[in-house]
């Protein structure tokens, strides 16, 4: 007996409590990078019931930069209580990236496959384009989901769909999913579950908390494929765990191109200081080996994966961070790692 086979993913408007802590951190970033390109930023944001605090770590030439004309525009709530503490990089750390190495240790995944134009899963697309459908009519907080069901002719079914959006009632939610169903032309008749909890008016920062980093699946590859662990936002291109990330992205869309696999998987791991990948594999179509470095014909070993080498190539000292934390960072086709 065929085992059934289900995949989930889900996506968070602009306006959920982490995704506008990520906004923050990283219009903080692109702040100081429209000033000085060889800023070296690490920030963190938290907020909540009344309250934004903003730490972290900043070396930079950028002057008056305004955090508080930053927090007031992304949250739309001038009445926030903030608190900043920032200081410099640590000697320690920038001893490393000052010579060229990683600004930290980790390991990155890049991801792509053919089931849509995006090179992601069909989930993760469904889940984020029916967020994207409701938020343009009712921009508030709220949560899309998207359960795929895999049928004994080996298709994928719409199994059912979660939305919980503020200030939106469930006659309305029912018009828009129903109309996303029609226009997405989706196999299945999925179950509906539109704020079901109730429909509710108080969302954002007046209801939860949120927190820069805190949605790493939602801004990867959706919780079938692993991520490496380390937070995107607020940091600049000499941190690995973004950097690296978003050139393993581009390498698994390349690869994936280029030689029509169905799926690439890229893995990459550094060391502090050290400007050379410990590791760099590829996986592809999902079988159970990976190609490691020295392998030959390993499409990784032609690129320059050095921090200044993945900077300079996909222009990421460029001030364009700040949209990567809205819709997830990969998948959009204005980011250069995407092209």
């Amino acid at each position: 007996m065929k085992a059934s086979i289900y995949r989930t993913a889900e996506s968070v408007s602009p306006k959920h409590p982490d995704k506008l802590c990520d906004q923050i951190s990283d219009a903080i970033l692109d702040a100081h990078l429209s000033q000085d390109p060889n800023a070296r930023v690490a920030v963190e944001t938290c907020g909540g019931h009344g309250q934004i605090f903003i730490t972290g770590e900043i070396s930079s030439h950028a002057a008056d930069i305004d955090i508080k004309a930053i927090v007031d525009r992304i949250t739309g709530d001038p009445k926030l209580h903030l608190e900043v503490n920032l200081v410099e990089q640590s000697p320690a750390i920038a001893q490393g990236v000052n010579t060229g190495g990683a600004g930290d240790q980790g390991i990155m995944i890049g991801y792509a496959c053919d089931e849509t134009p995006e090179l992601l899963p069909l989930e993760v697309i469904l889940a984020r384009k029916l967020n994207q459908m409701i938020y343009h009519d009712f921009p508030y907080d709220g949560k899309t989901q998207v359960t795929l069901h895999l049928d004994s002719d080996n298709r994928y079914l719409v199994d059912s769909i979660v939305a919980s959006f503020q200030n939106v009632s469930q006659t309305d939610l029912r018009s828009i999913v129903t109309n996303f169903i029609l226009q997405e032309q989706l196999p299945g008749q999925p179950t509906l579950h539109l704020n079901p909890a109730g429909d509710w008016t108080q969302g954002g920062f007046e209801a939860d908390t949120g927190l820069t980093g805190r949605k790493l699946v939602v801004d990867n590859y959706g919780p079938q494929i692993p991520v490496g662990g380390g937070a995107f936002s607020g940091k600049d291109a000499s941190k690995v765990d973004r950097s690296a990330a978003y050139m393993a992205r581009k390498i698994a869309c390349d690869y994936l191109r280029q030689t029509g696999a169905k799926t690439v998987l890229v893995r990459l791991a550094y060391a502090i200081g050290y400007d050379q990948p410990l590791e760099r594999s590829v996986m592809i179509n999902s079988e159970n080996h990976l190609i490691p470095l020295g392998s030959q014909n390993n499409p990784v070993d032609g690129y320059n994966l050095t921090p200044r080498g993945i900077s300079d190539f996909l222009e990421l000292k460029q001030p364009h961070f700040e949209a990567t934390a809205r819709y997830g960072h990969f998948g959009h086709p204005e980011f250069t790692w995407e092209k």
